[in-house]
């Protein structure tokens, strides 16, 4: 999900999501301390999922592509708040993120809680060059290729079933989503 400040705090976590203390991401990466990461999963009026490829001077998976637009979330912000804030961000974009479905990614970098929202966006997005090399719309079937061939952040693989999965059948979301 999206590049993070390193001088950005938020909460850490417990397991139960008992808030333990403010830390800076840096340091919840480091020592692999629970925090909390938004992100959405951004779809235009067909139904095409948006896609991107992080720039290659990031420093966490430079050049990587991802699905989904997400980042931490700040003290006092909720998930939703935090992903669209990341969706005006890196895409240039308002959205309303609509959450889905919350779990605890324990792939890259550190484990975290990771709410996965949705949000309908406009065909034209103006992402942020500083952040984004690329992005483009890419059918379901598009998509399922892209994931086995490109290089995507280590949780865009998850992220990607579990929304599937939800969207089939959300009435067992909370059983088969966290």
């Amino acid at each position: 999900m999206g590049p993070f400040s390193t001088a950005q705090s938020g909460s850490r976590f417990t397991r139960r999501r008992h808030v333990l203390g403010v830390v800076s991401r840096r340091d919840a990466v480091r020592e692999g301390w629970l925090h909390r990461v938004g992100v959405v999963v951004c779809r235009d009026r067909q139904g095409r999922f948006l896609v991107h490829r992080r720039a290659e001077h990031l420093s966490r998976f430079p050049g990587h592509y991802e699905f989904g637009v997400g980042g931490a979330a700040g003290v006092g912000e909720s998930y939703e708040q935090a992903a669209a804030r990341e969706v005006g961000e890196e895409m240039g974009v308002r959205a309303t993120a609509r959450l889905r479905f919350k779990f605890l990614n324990r792939g890259g970098l550190s484990p975290h809680w990771l709410a996965v929202c949705d949000a309908v966006l406009p065909e034209i997005v103006a992402p942020d060059p500083e952040e984004v090399a690329w992005h483009g719309w890419l059918t379901e079937s598009e998509l399922r290729r892209a994931l086995q061939q490109w290089t995507f952040t280590p949780d865009s693989q998850a992220v990607f079933d579990r929304y599937l999965a939800c969207r089939a059948d959300p009435a067992s979301a909370p059983e088969r989503c966290s």
